[in-house]
């Protein structure tokens, strides 16, 4: 049974109906865009005109190359060591990829002639998408036949010649027209070393075609065979190569798509972290604005108190000095002016109101100054969900303190103790349920205070001295709840999380195609990172954030560890 051989493409044969015989994209020299002339194959598979190569700047390459070995002395210890000789190499640049392209000693000429570009430009010549295919013979003419058997284009002058000669007589002759469905259209191949002769066998020894004088010459006695009879087993071989590089092409193809779809979501990722930076800038700022207005307002509140009580040590102090001054004024008249016996009478009144007024005590210094401390370090609590600062802080249930330091009218430390000090703790909400507080006497003029709040919010601090307030009284104390385990879960996302649950939810806020209520990866709104799915944290150990309510926006999800 004759061994089924795959199908190769002969010189002439049919194209399958509904398919364009040839290929533009394959007829054209990539730098004069012309039709292919005398086209030469570089070693990067790449086809160029050999005008144009010729044309190219030759670049020199140096090739290392070793002197000549005996290879009959592999075990001889003892080998002559000779010495490797730098010889520079001409070579060009491969106008479409760059490679280098090391010329053989012929020059562009002695590179393989592209003859599947010269059949393809043939082709196209065909379906009439070029005009002027000059006669093979006479080069003058345009062809109208094409000889079969020589594969020869021929004009109508050439054919009538072919016919008339005694050889050519009985030659098969085709109208081109009658050509234009093959898809290949073989003209002969001349042997290089003998162009009269054409190329029709193949030496094994030397892997390259030869013809009939080469047998008889250079490669008598080589195991030579007709070019048909050896197609296949080469053949196999190229195809078995292919296959390789094709496994590889699917690779890199499938590489180069990961990498663009990877490039497509860091985009997209990119996009909406800049999203989540602008909502969360521009709400800290509207925080802050609003955090600012509230310390404004306590600023003007200490204003006003400071300037109500030095404009009541005012009045009191020009009261007290048009009273002196009257005393002063009176009694110097009465002992310039006045007789011996007016002074007598009058002794006893100017005396007992000029001793009043010696008696009276008074402070020469302000009572209050004009220090006012923001300290922006001091945690307040939260202002629209951000955190901001202030100057008193307390936790629930936890004792909260502070010290009353009491300083005599020029603001020394009055070093003693004994003092009455009242202070009220108060719930802004439940002002009929003040916290119990403490006030522990140091005896060296400063007062340890102390109270335990039961619940958090904002509590409001009176401190009295003499049943006057303190400097800044009445003081704004937010209760914070005391240090909160997380009742989420830590982990990367609700879908791993919950097996896939649906509903599952996540405080950072992250939504999953296909109705998933829950975070991701890589999906909107995951943060790329372990979080709390209570709080939406990303510190494993930390107090929670989660404020509680349907209303929250990180407070919504309860799975579980699986």
């Amino acid at each position: 049974m004759a061994e089924k051989r795959k199908p190769l493409l002969g010189f002439v044969g049919k194209l399958p109906s509904g398919i364009t015989p040839g290929n533009s994209g394959k007829t054209r020299c990539p730098l004069c865009m012309g039709l292919f002339k005398a086209p030469r194959l570089l070693p990067c598979l790449h086809t160029v005109c050999t005008t144009c190569l010729e044309q190219l700047e030759p670049v020199s390459v140096v090739d290392i190359r070793g002197g000549d070995s005996d290879t009959s002395s592999e075990g001889s210890v003892f080998q002559e060591l000779k010495p490797r000789t730098l010889q520079p190499q001409i070579g060009i640049l491969c106008p479409v990829c760059d490679a280098q392209v090391d010329l053989p000693m012929g020059g562009v000429k002695a590179l393989t002639i592209d003859h599947l570009a010269m059949n393809d430009v043939m082709l196209e010549s065909l379906r009439g998408e070029v005009q002027g295919l000059v006669c093979d013979l006479c080069s003058d003419r345009e062809v109208e036949k094409r000889c079969q058997t020589c594969k020869a284009n021929l004009c109508h002058f050439c054919c009538q010649a072919h016919r008339r000669q005694k050889k050519t007589t009985y030659h098969t002759m085709v109208d081109l027209k009658d050509l234009k469905g093959y898809s290949q259209i073989g003209k002969p191949i001349p042997c290089p070393a003998h162009p009269a002769e054409e190329l029709r066998l193949f030496c094994e020894l030397c892997d390259q075609p030869v013809c009939r004088d080469c047998m008889v010459g250079g490669h008598r006695e080589h195991p030579c065979d007709l070019a048909s009879n050896v197609v296949h087993k080469h053949g196999d071989s190229v195809r078995e190569l292919l296959k390789g590089t094709q496994l590889h092409v699917e690779a890199l193809e499938k590489a180069l798509a990961q990498i663009r779809g990877t490039n497509h979501a860091l985009q997209e990722r990119v996009e909406a972290v800049a999203t989540d930076v602008r909502s969360f800038s521009e709400g800290y700022i509207k925080a802050i604005e609003e955090h600012r207005d509230k310390l404004l307002k306590q600023l003007e509140a200490i204003r006003i108190q400071k300037e109500n009580s030095l404009q009541l040590q005012k009045a009191q102090l020009e009261q007290l000095l048009a009273d002196m001054q009257t005393g002063v004024e009176f009694t110097e008249h009465l002992l310039t002016s006045g007789s011996d016996l007016e002074i007598l009478i009058t002794k006893g009144v100017v005396m007992e109101r000029l001793t009043k007024l010696n008696k009276v005590a008074y402070s020469a210094r302000p009572g209050v100054n004009e220090k006012i401390t923001f300290s922006p370090k001091e945690k307040a609590g939260l202002c629209r969900g951000y955190e901001v600062y202030d100057l008193h802080r307390a936790r629930e249930k936890q004792t909260a303190s502070f010290t009353v330091i009491c300083k005599d009218a020029a603001g020394e430390s009055m070093g003693r103790g004994g003092e009455n000090i009242q202070v009220a703790v108060v719930p802004k909400d439940k002002k009929d349920s003040p916290v119990k507080t403490v006030v522990h006497d140091n005896k060296d003029g400063t007062y340890y205070v102390s109270y335990t709040p039961k619940e958090p919010g904002i509590y409001t601090v009176f401190v009295c001295v003499k049943e006057q307030h303190v400097q800044g009284s009445p003081f704004t104390v937010t209760v914070r709840k005391r240090h909160r385990s997380h009742p989420g879960v830590f982990h990367c996302c609700t879908f791993c999380s919950s097996g896939g649950q649906k509903t599952a939810r996540c405080a950072c806020g992250g939504t999953m195609p296909g109705g998933y209520l829950g975070c991701g990866h890589g999906h909107k709104g995951h943060p790329g990172r372990p979080h709390w799915s209570c709080c939406g944290k990303f510190t494993e150990k930390s107090e929670c954030a989660w404020a509680g309510g349907q209303s929250a926006a990180r407070s919504v999800l309860r799975t579980v560890a699986l």
